[in-house]
């Protein structure tokens, strides 16, 4: 039996939703609820992880880290937020409710304050996410432009304002998750190409170029500095902060479902980062570029194709981070 919802005094109470098993409540909202596959949910989860941010990874991970520090510490990373975003998935349905909200999940288990609390970091969280998004995206413009005219004439800042502009523009074509089916595999698209370009790029120089120095740069307190900073990268990398938003999508039965779409982005979902990730630093060592794309030699236009396609996957990413920001309200 497939699981149908019904509404309490005209919509004043939060929903009920019915499956074989049990009824639970669904808070009011304007989004569709349990309506994407896990299989969907799971390419959703994945083009976060494979935003074009991995392109800096090697940069920022690998090279304060080395390689012993850097290999155990994505793959540490990767346990741990497997494992956390596991035990939150398996919360959604508590206590007769479905908590769809991150918010709604604190304060159910810790109260009001957790409430507040919980919901004021999401916002911080989402903030420096999408205001990363669309430096990320004007870089790629700029990168685009570098290639075909180097003459300074434009800054970063007006690249930037470009992509906010495709940004908002892809926004008012794209009004809800679900709405993101096809634009999904785009997004899929454009991630393999730049992630593509970049690995054999990266393959090609590397075998190439004379022996690399893979020694950790600066000393004293430069290096702890660094290595704070890639630590934070390593957190940031697995950052499913709206976890429960993500899962209010998914269809019955949720918390199965959920964990397929998990087990999805941590296993077949970072073998793409992890490649670019490692070979990036193989072939570069200490003097990777923080955008790896401005470290590899290769064709003009393939240079320009692979930074496009970030950018274009960037601007869907931003806006899945915006759709589900919505669900906040």
């Amino acid at each position: 039996m497939l699981p149908t919802t019904e509404s309490s005094n005209g919509g004043a109470r939060p929903a009920k939703l019915h499956d074989d098993d049990h009824t639970v409540d669904v808070p009011e909202t304007a989004h569709q609820i349990s309506r994407d596959s896990w299989f969907q949910v799971g390419f959703v989860l994945t083009t976060g992880i494979n935003s074009a941010y991995v392109l800096g990874y090697s940069g920022t991970i690998m090279v304060p880290l080395g390689w012993i520090g850097g290999v155990v510490g994505l793959l540490l990373a990767t346990a741990i937020s497997l494992y956390a975003n596991t035990l939150v998935a398996k919360l959604h349905e508590l206590g007769g409710k479905r908590h769809i909200r991150y918010r709604d999940l604190a304060g159910h288990i810790y109260g009001r304050k957790a409430y507040v609390l919980t919901w004021a970091l999401q916002y911080v969280n989402l903030f420096m996410i999408n205001t990363g998004f669309i430096i990320l995206a004007g870089s790629a413009v700029k990168a685009v432009y570098v290639l075909f005219r180097d003459d300074n004439m434009m800054k970063l800042p007006h690249f930037i304002a470009i992509a906010g502009f495709v940004c908002a523009v892809f926004a008012v074509g794209v009004p809800h998750l679900s709405a993101l089916r096809i634009w999904l595999a785009f997004s899929t698209f454009f991630s393999f190409v730049y992630i593509v370009i970049a690995f054999a790029l990266s393959f090609k120089d590397g075998l190439q170029t004379p022996a690399r120095d893979y020694s950790i740069p600066g000393s004293g307190s430069g290096k702890v500095f660094q290595t704070i900073g890639a630590a934070a990268n390593l957190v940031f990398a697995f950052n499913t902060g709206m976890l429960p938003e993500i899962q209010a999508t998914v269809r019955q039965p949720v918390v199965g479902n959920m964990l397929k779409a998990l087990y999805f982005q941590f296993t077949a979902g970072v073998l793409p980062m992890y490649a670019v990730t490692f070979v990036g630093y193989w072939a570069y060592g200490s003097s990777t570029s923080s955008y790896l794309l401005s470290s590899v030699n290769g064709l003009l236009w393939v240079k320009a194709f692979a930074n496009i396609s970030a950018l274009l996957q960037t601007v869907i990413a931003l806006h899945v981070n915006l759709l589900l920001s919505s669900f906040f309200c």
